[in-house]
């Protein structure tokens, strides 16, 4: 049996300090989830971070330099004299999707393992890590919780969203319609071809860069008039979409009435999972239930054509999925607080609180006073 080459971690500072071996990592996390891949992460430090220092990848590493596992973070400087640092994942309100990007058939446990240890070696620098949204029932989930115990900190988890998916299970369009709920049986076909009928509405497919900055400005112009509120950063979304376009993953739909955008969803298809990632309408024109239209044209031609296994509704337990969708899961947030720092008693206290908490604060004030 050949020894076992051990794992280490080194911290870098930002994507582009990683050295070539990481690209197998990143490939393995892509086969994951479209979120954990290369281009996601360079898309979303390069329109959403403003500061790009505060990058802080964590490699795993064997002792012989393959590297198996990174943890892209960003960090956070004390602004105030007792406010805490924070380490978060590198992730906000546009990721439905974090964890370690691991390359394919490493050992889960050890990455989490070696990153604990890693993570509390850098103590110094943070008083609170972050890690959000996780799936809570990966592997992942459950070795770092334990990992990060083990080292010493005090590990909070907390819920984010619920998630709403469908496993086509090898049906087809028509199939998978049958399955739905009488509602939907109806009115789904109804719709579309009231829709049709019309002679006013034009629906159109994007896929790939042909045209797309044209469906972009479209999309904006429907998501600016609808319900939603405005993006913190419209960069984001056109950068994702072209580096879904040049995959071949976009699936950019939008719905013309009277030459009018007026419906605009973006999914993704990758790894055989079909990820609805925006959908807005103009409310102008919800009497012509163009979002149920949109979605369900979307539908057929990823089930259809793309051969999808999941539909994947991403984040929020909305009514509307619930009628698409077939099971559900859970993301769950992990908050580890150093019991060692001064700044990091507040967080404990708030986020661990009651009995637990004051027995936690009383053995940590016992052992400063020691010391």
């Amino acid at each position: 049996m050949p020894p076992v080459d051990p794992l280490c971690v080194t911290s870098y500072s930002g994507l582009d300090s990683l050295p070539d071996g990481y690209g197998r990592v990143f490939r393995g996390g892509g086969q994951t989830s479209f979120f954990l891949r290369r281009d996601w992460f360079d898309n979303f430090a390069a329109t959403v971070v403003q500061d790009p220092p505060r990058i802080r990848v964590y490699g795993v590493e064997t002792r012989s330099g393959r590297p198996v596992a990174a943890l892209p973070t960003l960090h956070t400087a004390r602004a105030a004299a007792f406010s805490p640092s924070r380490l978060d994942g590198m992730a906000n309100y546009y990721s439905t999707y974090f964890a370690p990007v691991i390359a394919s058939g490493e050992d889960v446990t050890a990455v989490a393992r070696a990153l604990a240890e890693g993570l509390w070696s850098d103590r110094k620098d943070w008083d609170v890590v972050n890690f959000q949204p996780l799936d809570r029932g990966a592997t992942v989930f459950g070795a770092l919780v334990q990992a990060l115990r083990d080292v010493g900190m005090v590990v909070q988890t907390y819920f984010c969203f619920g998630n709403w998916y469908l496993d086509v299970g090898g049906r087809s369009y028509q199939e998978y319609l049958e399955s739905l709920s009488s509602v939907l049986r109806k009115n789904v076909p109804y719709n579309i071809r009231r829709l049709e009928k019309s002679k006013q509405a034009r629906i159109e497919l994007v896929v790939d860069e042909s045209g797309l900055e044209r469906a972009l400005d479209g999309y904006e112009r429907v998501y600016n008039s609808s319900w939603k509120i405005p993006e913190p950063y419209p960069g984001f979304i056109r950068g994702l979409a072209r580096l879904a376009a040049r995959n071949g993953g976009l699936r950019l739909g939008l719905i013309y009435v009277d030459g009018e955008p007026a419906a605009a969803q973006i999914w993704i298809v990758d790894e055989g999972i079909a990820s609805i990632y925006k959908i807005a309408y103009d409310e102008r024109y919800a009497k012509l239930s163009i979002g149920t239209v949109l979605t369900a044209k979307l539908m057929q031609h990823v089930i259809d054509v793309d051969g999808v296994r999941i539909v994947d509704y991403l984040s929020g337990d909305d009514e509307y999925k619930k009628m698409w969708m077939s099971h559900r899961r859970e993301f769950w947030g992990l908050l580890g607080l150093n019991p060692r720092s001064v700044r990091g008693l507040g967080p404990i206290a708030r986020h661990v609180g009651g009995r637990l908490g004051k027995r936690m604060l009383e053995r940590i004030q016992r052992r400063s006073t020691r010391a």
